[in-house]
């Protein structure tokens, strides 16, 4: 084996929510590698867009609203019509709601569930189809979560979209490794996001959770940047239906 199994020169990579956090990494880091960016955003990703640009590589920024399906053909239409194929999807996009259970509205269980798992699907679909017609393959890599194995609290809809992509990404793999598509995701664990600061203003709570990572700190969001990046490679073409756990032993104590 060489490092050129890594290599993503030549490649188009979709990701959705690329704008900040965790999604803004991984972009920079496939750029890296190689690949152009197609950004998919609701805020601007001015900064990831610099960043990519900065590496030699092509950005493409598509705004949707990944509340709904609506957007999801005109996604992979704008990353065609820029880059004439795609060969990479990764995604990302994800929304959160903190409630007690007895008191979970179903306004927010629909808006997280849509976003995490619904359009997630769809998408995956829509560019599913599109490797298909392409007679490429390609990489669908989900961003799940390591409450796509624990329970959690305070996060009903959270937990059970995660959990939903795990499942799905296993079903997925199995469909469409016939068409030469590795489908496959990533669990980060307790990561410095948007999504955790929160958690993480709550100072008896942050040390708590610091406590109890075997590595000692949260992750960043380059630390999704290798493996993201062996998953969208050459080097991961035999691995299917996989989630791997980014979240410092975590989940192994």
């Amino acid at each position: 084996m060489t490092f050129d199994q890594f290599d993503l020169h030549g490649k188009v990579a979709i990701i959705t929510g690329c704008n900040t956090g965790l999604g803004q990494g991984i972009a920079v880091g496939l750029a890296e590698a190689g690949a152009d960016i197609a950004g998919v955003y609701r805020s601007d990703p001015g900064e990831t867009k610099k960043q990519v640009e900065s590496l030699g590589r092509r950005f493409v920024g598509i705004k949707a609203d990944l509340s709904s399906i609506e957007p999801v053909n005109d996604i992979v239409m704008q990353t065609v019509d820029a880059f004439s194929k795609a060969d990479i999807l990764i995604n990302n996009a994800g929304i959160i709601r903190r409630c007690e259970a007895l008191e979970f509205s179903e306004k927010d269980w629909d808006k997280v569930l849509n976003v995490n798992l619904k359009v997630l699907f769809f998408l995956s679909q829509a560019v599913a189809r599109q490797y298909v017609e392409q007679g490429t393959g390609g990489k669908i890599i989900n961003i799940a979560s390591m409450l796509s194995y624990q329970g959690g609290i305070l996060i009903s809809s959270y937990t059970a979209s995660k959990s939903g992509v795990l499942g799905l990404t296993r079903t997925l793999a199995n469909e469409w490794a016939k068409h030469n598509i590795n489908v496959n995701a990533i669990a980060p664990g307790y990561m410095i996001t948007n999504n955790t600061e929160p958690l993480r203003k709550d100072k008896q709570r942050y040390e708590s959770i610091t406590a109890r990572i075997p590595a000692g700190r949260w992750g960043k969001p380059e630390d999704l940047k290798g493996p993201a990046v062996f998953l969208a490679s050459d080097a991961s073409s035999y691995v299917q239906g996989f989630t791997i756990a980014v979240d410092g032993g975590w989940l192994a104590r």
